[in-house]
């Protein structure tokens, strides 16, 4: 358990950890103020002094997420390599593909959606991925890597789609081989033809 003698932005930031989990398997709505205090180890009076309710900690939540989503990304993305090689790397990275992507998931979620503030961070993180996609595919065009009627945004949408359609299929199988499985395809279509 936590030390009594933990700070306070010790005390936030397992309250925004302990957020982040919850939504990420319960969504917002089965993520309570009560089971976000039991996982964080904090009492009510610390998750309001640091946030003014659920609303004000998912949005940390949700933005520290989807932080970390688009900085994993931009890692592989933007790292060595031709164009093929950081899409493939990118659709192979390891993922918690049972529990599907903590920010795809809330997509899902009516109150994330209805809510235009809780919503933006989800929507800015799913453009800023198809926008970075697009710039590869460019780069691999350019370069005369990757050839034929592509359009770099359509495909990067057809690389988001397809990642998160398959962690869909995978939660509903129970297993990651229908995620592989369509991971796979789409890396069969996109490989550079020898000529």
């Amino acid at each position: 358990m936590y030390s009594p003698r933990m700070t306070a932005s010790s005390t936030s930031e397992r309250l925004i950890e302990a957020t982040r989990e919850l939504l990420w398997e319960r969504g917002y709505v089965g993520t309570s103020p009560k089971a976000i205090q039991q996982a964080a180890g904090a009492g009510q009076g610390s998750m309001y002094h640091h946030f003014t309710g659920k609303p004000d900690l998912a949005l940390a939540a949700i933005r520290r997420t989807a932080g970390e989503l688009r900085a994993a990304a931009e890692r592989i993305l933007g790292g060595e390599g031709s164009a093929y090689a950081r899409i493939e790397a990118y659709l192979l990275r390891e993922r918690e593909v049972l529990r599907g992507c903590p920010v795809g998931r809330l997509t899902m979620d009516p109150d994330v959606i209805a809510d235009a503030e809780l919503r933006a961070p989800v929507d800015e993180t799913l453009d800023w991925l198809r926008g970075r996609l697009a710039d590869v595919v460019r780069e691999g065009l350019d370069s005369g890597e990757l050839s034929g009627p592509l359009r770099p945004e359509e495909l990067a949408a057809t690389v988001v789609a397809t990642v998160q359609g398959g962690y869909v299929l995978a939660r509903a199988a129970g297993s990651p081989a229908a995620f592989d499985t369509a991971v796979r395809g789409l890396l069969a279509l996109l490989a550079p033809r020898t000529r």
